[in-house]
């Protein structure tokens, strides 16, 4: 095996072995909840729960870093892409205080890409300028493509991102965020670069934070 294959083995067998017994405590746990209904209200409890969905989204994410270069491409229209990611996208987030807005190119070209790969990919950049994003804030995606490729933005007005952290910000295991696993950027990198694509952060701490992403076009 090659070295990224090896480190794929690695994280899978972890993650799976990991995962096996958090399963058996989840379950009962949820057991407890059902015979003692009262432990609900006992002190700990929840946090015990929440560091429990913790770990299993800490696993679901290290088997997505360990399978981000691996793809299944197709050739897809752009357009209905982003248009159906960013009705779903608005969707979720339309009893917030967030405005999101998109602008996408009609004539931007087709692509070759895993379409569930790249899917991942903006969804978690949403996801990550909503979470930045101020109060009634605006949260922007757009869309063109240029000089042979294919260019899409995720923009926020937030809270930004310092200079001393944006050299790290797409290194795994690396976070800012209280909750944050480290790994979602790092996923998004991984999977771009797999794609022969670039991304890239520009960010103004208070002011808002934009991410590119460069694809080749068909």
């Amino acid at each position: 095996m090659t070295f990224n294959e090896d480190i794929e083995f690695m994280l899978s067998k972890f993650s799976h072995e990991i995962r096996n017994p958090l399963t058996t405590l989840y379950s009962t746990i949820q057991l407890i909840e059902m015979q003692h209904p009262e432990v609900k209200d006992f002190k700990h409890w929840s946090s015990l729960n929440y560091d429990i969905e913790y770990v299993n989204q800490l696993l679901d994410e290290l088997s997505n870093f360990a399978k981000s270069e691996k793809l299944n491409l197709t050739n897809i229209e752009m357009r209905p892409f982003l248009e159906h990611l960013s009705l779903s996208f608005a969707a979720s987030i339309a009893q917030s205080e967030i405005e999101y807005t998109s602008e996408i190119d009609p004539y931007i070209s087709k692509i070759t890409v895993d379409k569930t790969k790249l899917q991942e990919v903006f969804l978690n950049l949403l996801k990550n300028a909503f979470e930045a994003a101020k109060p009634n804030s605006t949260v922007r995606l757009t869309a063109f493509s240029k000089n042979g490729k294919v260019i899409i933005k995720v923009q926020d007005t937030g809270c930004g991102i310092s200079e001393e952290q944006l050299p790290t910000i797409f290194d795994p295991f690396v976070t800012y965020k209280k909750q944050g696993t480290g790994l979602g950027l790092a996923i998004c990198d991984h999977i771009i670069k797999a794609h022969g694509g670039i991304i890239t952060v520009e960010s103004t701490p208070g002011v808002g934070t934009t991410f590119s992403v460069t694809l080749k076009a068909e």
